[in-house]
């Protein structure tokens, strides 16, 4: 059983995005670094899903490829997606907050 948050489609595209406009350019093991210092996960490869999502994002001129295994974030994105995709990565850091262990210790059953 995992303690970490899964992300997958929308939900990672939005984080990784997120991050890139606030950090600028990152290269992929970075972005990996980064999803496991919050307490993300993503199903298989990491850098295979971290790549395939910010193609898509690519694709919708959110993000740039600026070289082999490097992106970065678009020049302007309007500020109602700014603000759709930050409240979002919000409440994904907070669920993923739950996911880990609590620091408190139980007294064990009696």
């Amino acid at each position: 059983m995992t303690n970490r948050k899964p992300l997958r489609g929308i939900e990672l595209r939005y984080v990784l995005t997120h991050y890139l406009q606030h950090h600028g350019i990152c290269s992929i093991g970075e972005l990996a670094a980064e999803l496991d210092s919050r307490g993300f996960t993503v199903r298989g490869r990491p850098s295979k899903a971290i790549s395939d999502a910010l193609r898509w994002e690519g694709e919708h001129g959110r993000v740039f490829r600026r070289g082999r295994g490097r992106y970065g974030p678009a020049h302007l994105l309007p500020r109602s997606t700014e603000y759709r995709i930050h409240q979002r990565v919000m409440e994904l850091r907070a669920e993923a907050e739950g996911f880990a262990p609590s620091n408190s210790q139980t007294p064990p059953p009696t």
